[in-house]
């Protein structure tokens, strides 16, 4: 038994962790169908079945906040202005100069949609590494029990690898020159307060909470909705747990 659920263990790994189909999937695909028959779950099955979910959630989440208005066009995760500019804002618009404040905003978020693709790589490699105690956890825990769980794991990774990316599409999109013009005219008006906004940071921080509101959201949707769960696998593994 422990030499059959090694086995499951890494040829689930192997197989799902990646994105391109390869022989070794079939072989994995032979063991769980033999397994599928002997009655209760093996921790080979759950794994790769939360691996399969996982994957094809986390793919699916990038692919659409990492389009063209996923973030911008989307009141959900729509990255808004920090306290600082929306007070900047508050000041700029009786003079008829809202538009630069407003172009900021868009900037950020089409900032965070180009920079989401990056964090397809990192969820890969942050699925690979769950040990046999995470799959259980998450497999057992609430609806977003995995989401937590790439939460803390994730963040300083996905921060590190977004932060340049963010801040070259800033300058990209015309944050840069949108900014200044901005505070050019905020600064013109007598008397108002500093402006002390990270601007990299603060989009960065939204764009990873855009990314994991619909991981969520990905996660609740394959525990709860049978029409999720696309293939034998997910239904064995995401049913038993129903």
């Amino acid at each position: 038994m422990l030499a059959r659920r090694t086995l499951l263990m890494l040829l689930s790994g192997s197989a799902l962790a990646g994105c391109q189909t390869t022989g070794l999937d079939a072989t994995l695909q032979q063991v769980l169908a033999g397994a599928a028959g002997a009655g209760a779950l093996s921790d080979g099955e759950i794994a790769a079945g939360l691996k399969e979910a996982l994957n094809v959630g986390t793919a699916r989440v990038v692919t659409q906040v990492g389009r063209h208005g996923g973030y911008f066009d989307d009141p959900a995760i729509r990255i808004p202005l920090p306290d600082d500019l929306r007070r900047v804002h508050e000041v700029l618009e009786p003079l008829g100069l809202g538009r630069h404040t407003a172009e900021v905003e868009e900037t950020m978020n089409r900032a965070a949609e180009r920079a989401a693709p990056e964090a397809r790589e990192v969820f890969w490699q942050a699925i690979a590494e769950l040990t046999i105690d995470d799959v259980r956890g998450i497999w057992k825990g609430p609806d977003d029990a995995a989401t937590r769980y790439f939460r803390g794991k994730m963040t300083p990774r996905l921060t590190d690898r977004y932060t340049p990316i963010v801040l070259d599409a800033l300058s990209a999109v015309g944050a840069v020159r949108a900014w200044d013009r901005m505070m050019a005219n905020y600064e013109a008006v007598p008397f108002v307060p500093d402006v002390k906004t990270d601007l990299t940071r603060y989009a960065v921080r939204g764009s990873l909470d855009g990314l994991f509101h619909y991981v969520g959201r990905e996660e609740a949707a394959i525990r709860r909705d049978p029409a999720k769960r696309t293939t034998e696998l997910l239904r064995r593994v995401f049913g038993a747990v129903a």
